[in-house]
């Protein structure tokens, strides 16, 4: 046992052989420490998390998390509900939020990917906002692609990137757009189509009332 080591409840942590611990670290119940992970000093593992063979560097949190073969910076916080699948990396500073997956991605030195998005084989930058319910489109049926967003840069709610895409710095992607060509430093996209009205046609297409 470590130094300022603290379990709540050791009967509901599992710790494999072979894990590393930190000083300061706090582990909560139901966490669950597979084989293979580092967990540096001052690490808060808030409760209900799976972790196999993953490093999570010093002042980070998690909850209610699966993290598999992936790092986490410094000072990162993850979940609830996210999942890091292999080969994510978490830099520093970085935010992961709740119902998010991360799948053979770098997010970048503090980044925000905050709820209800995939980011799948991309490399996302430092200072990137990706906002809800984006998705990196990796796959064709085919092959995987990669995507790649710059520093700075703003990916709205809704917004499908579907690779190969790079968009650049500091560029502002708004919501609902899909991004099927590359974007230039500074460029704004905006892809939705007009919305339309039909005065009164909803009842074509909804129930009759009781």
């Amino acid at each position: 046992m470590k130094k300022n080591l603290t379990i709540i409840d050791e009967n509901n942590v599992y710790i494999e052989d072979g894990v590393v611990l930190g000083d300061g670290v706090k582990i909560y119940p139901n966490n669950y420490i597979a084989e293979g992970s580092v967990i540096e000093d001052d690490v808060v593992l808030l409760p209900n998390n799976y972790i196999k063979n993953s490093h999570i560097k010093k002042g980070a949190s998690v909850i209610f998390s699966v993290i598999e073969d992936s790092v986490v910076g410094e000072r990162v916080n993850i979940g609830p509900f996210a999942r890091l699948r292999p080969q994510s990396v978490i830099e520093d500073d970085a935010r992961i939020g709740n119902f998010v997956e991360i799948k053979k991605s770098t997010i970048g030195k503090g980044s925000k990917v905050s709820h209800l998005s995939y980011v799948g084989d991309a490399e996302v930058g430092s200072g990137v906002n990706i906002g809800c319910g984006v998705v990196f489109v990796n796959y064709n049926g085919k092959i995987k692609s990669k995507t790649i967003v710059e520093d700075g840069s703003f990916i709205g709610s809704s917004v499908n990137l579907i690779a190969p895409v790079h968009v650049g710095k500091r560029a502002f992607v708004c919501a609902g757009t899909t991004v099927v060509k590359d974007v230039k430093d500074g460029d704004f996209v905006i892809g939705r189509s007009r919305m339309t009205i039909k005065e009164g046609l909803a009842k074509k297409y909804l129930k009759e009332e009781n």
